[in-house]
Parts: C-alpha cells; sequence; structure tokens
C-alpha cells in the first residue's frame, strides 16, 4: 500500500492564495485596518498604551511571587512585608486604571467604525438602480447594514485587543517564565504546536457554518418585515400560522447553526485546557524536584507558576482568535460585497445638466426587458411640450415602466429617451429629476412631519409656499385638523393617515415642485368622488403650461387629454384624442364602452 505524499506545488498555492488572494483572512483584515483604522491611528495608539501597562502590571504581579515566597514567608522580613504589600496595591491600581482606559478608548472607536461602515453601506445601497431592490430582499439590506457593520468592528477589535493585551501579556509573562527558569519555560511551551494544529483543523467548519447563520438570520428578519408590511394581508386570508411556520424553521436553523459554531468554537477549550494541564504537571514535577533535590529557590518556582497560570487565559484567547476571526470574517466579507460595487447608474463623464425649455418627451423605438420577461418592445410616442398626454392599457402594457424610464429607474435596453431632444443618459441624474415630478398610485410617505413630507417636493421650501401647495392639493383643511397640525408624524409608509390623505399630501409635494413634467400615476386613485372632484380642479391648474403624462385605467379621468397612447404588449397601438380613439373600432374603443357600460349598469342600480 502506497503512503499518499503532500503534493508540495499544492500545499505552496495554498500558503500563496493565503497570503495574496483578495478572500483571503490576512488580505482582507489588512483592508479592513488599512479603510477603517487608519484615522484613529492616536486613539489606538493610546490604546496600545493602556494595554502595555495592564501587560506589565500582569508581568509584575507575577514577578513579585518570588519576593512573596522568600521574603514574607521564609525569610520572614517585616519591612518588605511592607513594602511588597504597597507594590501590589500600586501594581493592581494601574492595571485598573489602565483597563478603564482601553476600554473607554476602544468602545469609543468601535462606535465611530460602526457609524462610518453604515453610513458608507448606505450611500452605496441609494446609488443602486431599481433591478437592485427588485431582486434584493429588504432583510438582506437590513442585515447587511446592523450586522455587517458590528461585524466589522468585531474583527478589528480582536486583532487590536490580541495584539495588544494578549500578547503583550504573553510577551511579558514569558519574559518572567524565562528570566526565573529557562528549563521549565521550554516545557511550558512544548504545548503550543500540538494547540496551533487543533485549532486550524476547526476554522474551515466554523467558516462555513458562519456564511448559513448569517443567510438564516437574513430570512428572519425579512419574514418580520413581510408580515409587518403585508399585515393586512396576512389576517385577511388568515396565514398567520403559515407565516409563524416559515419564522419557526428559520429560526430553528439560525439556533442550529449557532450551536454548532459555539460548540466548535468550545472545543478550544477542552483542547487547550488538557494541553495546559500536561504542561503545568510537566512544570509542577520538574520544578519540585528541582526545589527538593536540588535545593532551588522556592520563589522562583513560586513566580515561575505564577506567570505559567496567568499565561493560560490569553494563551487560550490567542487560540480560539482564528476561529473567532473567521466567524466575524463572514460579515466582513458580505460587507465588502456590498461595498464593491459599483454604482448601477453614474453620470458620463462630461454629462450635461439637461436644459427643458419646453418639456417635450420622446420615446425612440424604445426596448426594455426586466431580466428576460420583455417590457416594451420598440416603443415609440412623443408627448408634446406643455400638453396631457395620457397613457391607457391592460395591466402589463408597459405603462408604468414607460414613467420608470422617464425618471432612469432604469436604463433602456434598446432605443432612446429624449427631453427636449437631448438622451437623458447623456444628462445628470439630478438636473434630471429636478425637473420631474411624480405622484404615483402607491403613495409612499417616510416617517416625519406633514410638512417635512411635503417639503421633500423643494427642499428648502418655507412654510408659506408648503401651505400653499397643500391648499392646491386640497389637503390643508385636513391637516390642520390634526392634533399638531403640520407638525404631525405620519408614522411609517404614512400608516396614520387614510389612503386619501396620502394621497393628497403626495399631491402637495409634487406641486411644491413645481417642475415643468409632471408623470400621474392614477393620482386620484384613492380619492372619495368629493376629494376628487377639487383635486382634479386644482391638478388641472397645475398642469397648465406644463408636459403632464398621465397613467389612467379610469378613461373618465382622461376624456379632456390632448392625446390618449394606447398602450397592448409594450408598444403604442393606437393615438389621439378621446373623440378620435372612440370613432374607431379598436383597443380604446372596447375599453371605454366595457367602462362606461359598468357605470351606467352601477349607475342605475
Amino acid at each position: 500500500m502506497s503512503v499518499p505524499v503532500p503534493d508540495r506545488k499544492a500545499t505552496a498555492l495554498s500558503l500563496t492564495r493565503w497570503f495574496s488572494d483578495p478572500d483571503g483572512s490576512l488580505v482582507l483584515i489588512r483592508r479592513l485596518l488599512a479603510e477603517n483604522a487608519r484615522e484613529h491611528v492616536p486613539g489606538y495608539a493610546l490604546t496600545l498604551v493602556f494595554m502595555g501597562l495592564i501587560a506589565a502590571s500582569t508581568a509584575a504581579s507575577a514577578w513579585i511571587m518570588r519576593d512573596v515566597i522568600n521574603e514574607v514567608f521564609i525569610n520572614r522580613d517585616k519591612t518588605m512585608i511592607t513594602i511588597i504589600s504597597l507594590a501590589v496595591m500600586g501594581i493592581f491600581t494601574v492595571k485598573g486604571l489602565a483597563t478603564y482606559g482601553q476600554q473607554v478608548l476602544m468602545s469609543r472607536i468601535g462606535n465611530a467604525i460602526v457609524a462610518r461602515i453604515q453610513n458608507r453601506l448606505f450611500e452605496v445601497m441609494t446609488r443602486q438602480d431599481m433591478a437592485f431592490f427588485d431582486r434584493t430582499p429588504l432583510g438582506d439590506l437590513a442585515t447587511r447594514l446592523a450586522h455587517n457593520a458590528q461585524a466589522a468592528r468585531g474583527v478589528i477589535d480582536m486583532v487590536i485587543l490580541s495584539l495588544g493585551r494578549d500578547v503583550l501579556s504573553v510577551i511579558g509573562l514569558v519574559s518572567v517564565m524565562v528570566l526565573q527558569d529557562p528549563a521549565l519555560s521550554v516545557i511550558a511551551l512544548l504545548i503550543m504546536p500540538p494547540a496551533v494544529f487543533g485549532v486550524s483543523l476547526l476554522v474551515r467548519r466554523v467558516r462555513k457554518h458562519a456564511k448559513s447563520q448569517f443567510v438564516s438570520t437574513t430570512k428572519i428578519v425579512s419574514a418580520v418585515q413581510e408580515t409587518a408590511l403585508g399585515i393586512r394581508v396576512v389576517k385577511a386570508f388568515r396565514v398567520e400560522d403559515r407565516m409563524r411556520q416559515e419564522m419557526g424553521k428559520a429560526i430553528r436553523d439560525v439556533e442550529h447553526r449557532s450551536n454548532r459554531i459555539a460548540s466548535l468554537t468550545a472545543r478550544t477549550s477542552p483542547l487547550m485546557e488538557t494541553l495546559g494541564g500536561f504542561a503545568v504537571a510537566l512544570v509542577i514535577l520538574y520544578g519540585g524536584y528541582s526545589v527538593v533535590e536540588q535545593g532551588q529557590d522556592p520563589g522562583t518556582f513560586f513566580a515561575f507558576i505564577t506567570a505559567l497560570l496567568l499565561a493560560y487565559e490569553p494563551v487560550k484567547r490567542l487560540a480560539r482568535l482564528q476561529v473567532n476571526l473567521n466567524s466575524s470574517l463572514v460579515g466582513v466579507r458580505l460587507m465588502y460585497e456590498m461595498l464593491d460595487r459599483p454604482p448601477s447608474y453614474a453620470d458620463l463623464q462630461g454629462s450635461a445638466v439637461l436644459s427643458v425649455p419646453q418639456g417635450q418627451v420622446r420615446f425612440e423605438a424604445v426596448h426594455f426587458t426586466y431580466g428576460e420577461v420583455p417590457a416594451l418592445a420598440g416603443l415609440s410616442f412623443t408627448a408634446d411640450a406643455g400638453k396631457v398626454t395620457a397613457l391607457v392599457g391592460g395591466s402589463g402594457a408597459g405603462k408604468s415602466t414607460t414613467f420608470s424610464l422617464i425618471e432612469r429607474f432604469y436604463d433602456v435596453t434598446g432605443g432612446r429617451v429624449l427631453i427636449d431632444g437631448q438622451d437623458i443618459r447623456d444628462v445628470t441624474l439630478a438636473s434630471l429629476r429636478d425637473h420631474i415630478a411624480l405622484v404615483t398610485q402607491d403613495t409612499f410617505l417616510f416617517d416625519l412631519s406633514v410638512r417635512d413630507n411635503i417639503a421633500l417636493g423643494r427642499p428648502g421650501a418655507d412654510d408659506a409656499d408648503i401651505i400653499r401647495a397643500a391648499m392646491d392639493a386640497n389637503a390643508h383643511e385636513f391637516i390642520e385638523a390634526l392634533e399638531q397640525g403640520y407638525d404631525t408624524m405620519v408614522g411609517e409608509g404614512g400608516g396614520r393617515l387614510s389612503g386619501g390623505q396620502r394621497q393628497r399630501i403626495a399631491i402637495a409635494r409634487a406641486m411644491l415642485r413645481n417642475a415643468p413634467i409632471l408623470l400621474l400615476d392614477e393620482a386620484t386613485s384613492a380619492l372619495d368622488a368629493e376629494s376628487e372632484a377639487k383635486v382634479q380642479g386644482a391638478l388641472k391648474r397645475l398642469m397648465q403650461g406644463r408636459t403632464t403624462l398621465v397613467i389612467a385605467h379610469r378613461l373618465a379621468t382622461v376624456r379632456d387629454a390632448d392625446c390618449i397612447l394606447v398602450f397592448d404588449k409594450g408598444q403604442v397601438v393606437e393615438s389621439g384624442t378621446h373623440g378620435d380613439l372612440v370613432a374607431r373600432d379598436g383597443l380604446y374603443r372596447r375599453l371605454a364602452d366595457l367602462q362606461f357600460r359598468d357605470a351606467a349598469e352601477r349607475a342605475a342600480v
């Protein structure tokens, strides 16, 4: 039977990857420290000074045991008893103050690093396109923002504490051991090679379970958010049991992974305890023989034993370091996966500022797909400046996609979108969106005051402008009736307001923007008949002199549009005024006959 021979080339490649692979632990740690610790060098330097004092105090407490044994118990020197007692008090006072300073500094620096990373992560997220948010679960984003930043802080703290507190303590205590008895030191340090080998076997398994644990944690956060956002549907269709089952499965998975990681990490303890016990036993055997048979100084022996026992805890922490680091580095890898994402949209070099002297919007043979699903197939139309252009058609015909392309939430996969003859991909995003006001049927408000939500339409607007916009949107009256008026907090998503109230605040926000191009996606869909009539009047005033594109499912709301575009399968199949389209025997005529007949039947009832 042949004995397998290690592949030297493979071994060398493995070592090379450890030190040079961008995903390698050392490279990752080096990058993390370079990007986050560099600006805190003075603080870390002071922290290391405190750690040096802690290490020196620990070593001194072991060293002084020689004098405690020799001067107090053997020589019975009363003067030395007082001196040694005062020295011990001083040693532990210095250690206590240094520990306090180190902990406070590490906490402040760590909190600053977490805040910086979270700001960077959020900035990267907001620079992504809509496709990124379409395919990324909310739970994943929330977990990355909270967990990954803390993981990065944990790695930095572990490295600094290991280099400072533990390594310096071990160096100091080993120095005491060597100075007291070099031969005993060699015996004590025999545990190191098997300890390193045993710990290295645990690292790969911990890394695998840590990544799975992160995925399961993401599922928990996603389940909570889905339940909260869709609570009406959950309760209306009585799917609480199903949601509880899914949550229970995710929680059990996290529990299982956490238990596996805890078990693997804890295996370092019996390993180190056993090896440490063997080392202490050998030291006692050899040292005791030296004291009894060879007349060695008992104080020296006790100082050595004390240093050995004090070194045990920092050595055990260092032995667990690689296991703990690899567990936390999973979060750091995922953090850099996000931070290294290039912006989905970036202004091209030399991008111009959009100029909108008229406001004409033109689509030229535009194609667009969501992944592999086609949404627009050679869409071409012109929305004349200062006119009202209505987009009608069945669900999935491409109307909302058209709005998303005008705002450049997505980029076209073919063709061009032009505003006053300027390709919107050649202008800055900021200037493009500054010239567009959008009101969607899915009204969203931020958890701010009513005033702040309206002011988002034009940051810096004064109260007079905000109130005027609210009055034009028929919102001022109900806002004044709220408990705190314009200072009333609307709740997450505007949940403290009714659907009609949220819609009117969104319309006020669009009015305040005073943009030359308006995009209205069923802007009056959530209003009752009386409020709708008032808001329709306000919208008509707002539309004057502006280019307005309106998505409407109720054809009655767009009868007066200057041009109606009929969408079907991502193309405009008909266009014209209401009268022109009704006169034809086409898709619009069939939609109109169906809607108006249904309306007449309901009125008759």
